[in-house]
């Protein structure tokens, strides 16, 4: 059984292979979260992972609904004032994992939602 850590494990794995770098995993505050945080360039994304498996109804990056992205959104607009951030292009994406025979299928979204016209520092 594919677990949430296993999951973000490789959605890291894939967004490595496609030339980010892992600058944060399981960054928290106390209106939310986000799993991963990853860069290429001055590309800076906050990513979504979704991990299920086989043989539940839809796919797991179709459960990420609005309030879930508010969440990552209110976790994102932490990490970026602790961590001073700017000048940087910010994108949300998701990833969904489903644990299959032989090995997981990996779905990703990128620029799967924004922040709305309110993320500001």
């Amino acid at each position: 059984m594919l677990t949430g850590a296993r999951g973000e494990t490789l959605a890291a794995q894939h967004l490595e292979t496609l030339g980010f770098r892992v600058v944060a995993r399981n960054h928290r505050c106390p209106r939310g979260e986000v799993d991963l945080i990853v860069e290429k360039g001055q590309l800076l994304v906050f990513v979504e992972v979704r991990t299920r498996a086989p043989g539940r109804m839809g796919d797991p990056e179709d459960t990420v609904w609005s309030a879930k992205q508010q969440r990552v959104v209110r976790a994102a607009r932490d990490y970026l004032a602790k961590h001073d951030v700017r000048d940087r292009e910010l994108r949300f994406d998701v990833i969904g994992i489903v644990d299959g025979p032989g090995a997981a299928r990996v779905t990703h979204l990128p620029n799967a939602f924004d922040a709305g016209d309110t993320f500001t520092l």
